[in-house]
């Protein structure tokens, strides 16, 4: 971990050589006059929207939209199976089978799935707005870094991981709050470095209603996640595979918890919390390792670990600059069944993100793997 030190306050990087973007954003959490102790970057820190991606900020009495993100409750799910072979058949089969039960992309359910969510959805315009798109939407992958992998763990068995969240309904929620922040920012003449870093003081109705609002659309991503499995348990129905307890977590949102003796609202940007004891999934890309992991309880990260490898290229560079048949040729010699077809996939290539071995090594006093998750088949949007 390397300390930053700035005009304003302190940065704690556990990312050796963060880009210069993520420092810059880091730089302007440290402006924010309710910031508590210190800003954290994980190894997977890159630039986002005013926040970096991978980074953690406690706060005290506010809560900052956009530190959480337009995906609020993004996040993994991982679970083993008692098998421990599938030849690359059968991969292909499987992966044609799970592409039938679960829509990936921009496709949606042709009907209403049922959540006993809806039931008790918050009665608050932009959750009762989106309510009825988002039954159609629920146990759907998405694009984008979202995927379904088929996996060999180093204890030997198959396991299955997912890697999705909110789908549209998240990203409405996050756009009105984040937009009403602005408005009461500019109202107040809030004295803050970018109007993307705009906030809601903890005691005022907008935050009360976000909170509200993004504790629904976490519960609909975890919700969203276990649908996936259930589609995913159908596809394997011809194996005899049975399938071990979830693991099911987030890794955008923010929530009140006690560090220093002090209670504070941790927001985590692709971040994952990583207490003491605690199971997390640290995912790769679709040519690298994943992780199973269990926290170490760092205070100095607020027990936080990266939420996976991190992008070294942005979308649109990794397109201009990778080779894609270079690309291909890496998972094809890997015998992994794997999702790149045509240049517009190059976003999502193994070459656009960071070495998982050295993000792994970086965090090594945050958390402890404990299954390490090698690619076999991979579904994408």
């Amino acid at each position: 971990m390397k300390i930053i030190k700035t005009t304003h306050g302190l940065i704690k990087s556990w990312c050796n050589n963060p880009e210069q973007g993520a420092i810059d954003q880091a730089i302007n959490l440290t402006k924010l006059p309710f910031i508590f102790k210190h800003i954290c970057l994980m190894p997977d820190t890159h630039q986002g929207y005013g926040m970096p991606i991978g980074g953690v900020m406690a706060t005290k009495g506010v809560i900052v939209p956009n530190a959480v993100g337009v995906d609020i409750g993004c996040g993994m799910l991982a679970v083993k199976t008692d098998l421990t072979e599938l030849s690359f058949e059968d991969r292909k089969y499987l992966v044609g089978k799970i592409r039938e039960n679960v829509p990936v992309g921009f496709k949606h359910h042709t009907e209403t799935q049922k959540w006993t969510g809806f039931d008790n959805a918050p009665d608050e315009k932009i959750i009762q707005r989106e309510l009825k798109s988002a039954q159609y939407q629920i146990g759907t992958l998405g694009g984008g870094n979202h995927f379904i992998e088929i996996q060999k763990g180093s204890d030997g068995f198959i396991w299955i991981m997912i890697h999705s969240g909110s789908r549209n309904i998240g990203f409405k929620i996050a756009k009105e709050y984040h937009d009403q922040a602005k408005k009461l920012c500019s109202k107040w003449y809030s004295d803050i470095p970018t109007p993307d870093l705009a906030f809601l003081p903890i005691d005022t109705s907008e935050a009360k209603n976000y909170i509200m609002a993004m504790d629904f659309a976490i519960d609909f991503a975890l919700e969203n996640r276990r649908m996936m499995l259930s589609s995913i348990v159908d596809a394997f129905d011809g194996t005899g595979a049975i399938f071990d307890k979830e693991i099911n977590i987030h890794h955008n949102y923010a929530r009140y918890e006690n560090h220093y003796k002090t209670n504070v609202i941790v927001h985590r940007k692709g971040a994952t919390s990583a207490r003491q004891g605690e199971i997390g999934i640290i995912p790769g890309s679709q040519g690298t390792c994943s992780y199973i992991v269990e926290g170490k309880g760092s205070p100095e990260s607020f027990s936080s670990c990266s939420h996976g490898a991190g992008r070294k290229m942005g979308r649109k560079q990794a397109k201009r600059e990778l080779n894609l048949e270079a690309e291909k040729s890496k998972l094809t010699a890997m015998n992994i069944v794997h999702s790149i077809r045509n240049v517009e996939d190059l976003d999502e290539a193994p070459g656009a993100y960071k070495n998982i071995d050295t993000v792994m090594q970086e965090q090594a006093d945050l958390i402890k793997p404990i299954v390490k998750l090698t690619p076999l088949a991979v579904v994408k949007g």
